[in-house]
């Protein structure tokens, strides 16, 4: 028997995060809110972290990720930097996201 490695992707400006194939995002009408879907789990994810997640397209690399959310929200890109960043690894850690 063999065992299975999993190695971490560890995000990086140029990486592309994706939700990953059994990973949804889904509103919820009862609630009022949007939901991450995962096999027996389920997030609810606050309104910076749903702009974050609805990004996770595959089209944008971290560095455009991090201008667009800079643009909206009239942040400094070198302020919340850190924070997508650290978002972005804890949920590829997680394996909802894929780098």
């Amino acid at each position: 028997m063999t065992a299975t490695v999993r190695s971490r992707a560890i995000v990086s400006m140029q990486s592309r995060p994706v939700l990953k194939r059994h990973v949804r995002l889904q509103y919820d009408g009862v609630r009022e809110a949007w939901a991450l879907l995962s096999p027996e789990k389920i997030f609810w994810p606050n309104e910076v972290s749903l702009d974050i997640l609805r990004l996770c397209n595959g089209r944008h690399n971290v560095a455009q990720m991090i201008a667009l959310l800079a643009d909206q929200y009239t942040a400094e890109q070198e302020e919340i930097t850190p924070d997508i960043s650290a978002f972005l690894q804890e949920w590829s850690d997680k394996f909802l996201v894929s780098l």
